[in-house]
């Protein structure tokens, strides 16, 4: 999946608050990225900004680009590259064919794609599953994996699923949208209500009795539950549990469906150490059902990749040889059943350059044959 390629492509971590440039030849950033503002007075203006992104790339780079492959927000339809009605860019309501614009601007093949699908292929392809592989090795372990969740928490709550080593796009430019998902907090909202930078500051504004205007960003809330800054404890820590509640019950859900390990990023990403141990306890919890027996909330256990005696539980190896019946042969079985949680390898913007880059060679190859 790593194979070698001259190929240079630009890309662009593309949000609501800002663009992300860099640029990435046989899976290498070229170039310090940089960051400019995605705010402006209109259309023209956010466009003009996004376009001239591009040329500092060039500048910087020194070197003509192959293609140009960015994530960008939906709702859209990536694959002809039109975006749809932002939340976060107004001006962008109506559709908006960036894919074509930036193709005869440029005039070389441009590939959008949803930002958690390039985070996941890009932790897929250098990231956190070749390491937990690596780990399983360095211990003997015979177990590999070969599919990936990733879920982004920051701004709202995306997500993407590679299986197999292939990055999956779904039918409607719309899979691995786990912010769709119901809220198990508040059963008639979405999870992203509970799993964002918005969430943290409500809950937070609600236990402390504050104004949301007042609110201290979730950085600072991070500070405040650990102890290290001024505010109300308590609330800070009932902020980060309801963030890992809603967000367990919805990996969980696709954990289910996907069968494979599981990679956060995204910016709370980084207050792992407040919520993750949470959150996978959550996702390991059972269900009683209408017998009042406990049934496993997974078929599989989640153990927590970021924690000592977690990771070594989940790479010890496991299992035996079992005989064939009639005959003296014997084969490896393990029964046990397992997935692990755990943190961007590369940090967020650069698994999503590097899948961004690996998703733009894969289509160039498609289109040379």
């Amino acid at each position: 999946m790593t194979k070698q390629t001259k190929k240079t492509v630009f890309v662009l971590d593309g949000g609501g608050t800002g663009f992300k440039y860099s640029a990435v030849r046989d899976y290498k950033e070229l170039m310090k990225p940089f960051t400019v503002p995605a705010s402006g007075n209109s259309l023209e203006e956010i466009l003009n900004k996004l376009i001239a992104g591009f040329e500092k790339v060039n500048e910087m780079c020194k070197c003509p680009p192959d293609a140009i492959s960015f994530c960008f927000p939906g709702p859209a339809d990536y694959e002809n590259g039109i975006i749809g009605d932002l939340e976060n860019l107004p001006h962008f309501r109506g559709g908006v064919a960036l894919k074509a614009m930036l193709e005869e601007i440029f005039h070389v093949p441009v590939f959008i794609n949803n930002d958690g699908d390039l985070f996941t292929y890009g932790e897929a392809i250098s990231g956190f599953l070749p390491y937990v592989n690596n780990q399983l090795e360095k211990n003997n372990n015979p177990k590999r994996y070969r599919n990936l969740l990733g879920v982004t928490m920051g701004t709202g709550f995306g997500g993407g699923i590679v299986i197999n080593g292939k990055l999956l796009l779904g039918d409607n430019s719309a899979s691995g949208e786990i912010n769709r998902m119901r809220n198990l907090i508040h059963p008639e909202s979405s999870v992203e209500d509970s799993v964002s930078i918005r969430a943290i500051k409500r809950v937070y504004a609600r236990e402390a009795d504050i104004n949301s205007e007042n609110c201290p960003e979730p950085h600072i809330i991070y500070k405040i539950a650990l102890g290290e800054s001024q505010g109300n404890q308590d609330a800070a820590i009932k902020a980060w549990d309801e963030l890992a509640r809603a967000a367990a019950d919805a990996i969980a859900n696709a954990t289910t469906l996907v069968d494979g390990l599981v990679v956060i990023g995204g910016g709370l990403s980084g207050a792992y150490p407040l919520f993750l141990d949470k959150l996978v306890k959550y996702m390991n919890q059972s269900f009683m059902d209408k017998q009042g027996k406990l049934v496993d909330r997974m078929e599989i256990k989640a153990y927590n990749l970021e924690n000592e005696e977690s990771l070594k539980a989940f790479l010890q190896k496991t299992g035996g040889l079992i005989k064939v019946p009639f005959s003296e042969t014997k084969v490896w079985y393990d029964p046990g059943k397992k997935t692990g949680v755990g943190i961007s390898q590369m940090g967020t913007s650069s698994a999503v350059a590097i899948g961004a880059y690996a998703y733009a060679v894969q289509q160039l190859q498609a289109i040379a044959k």
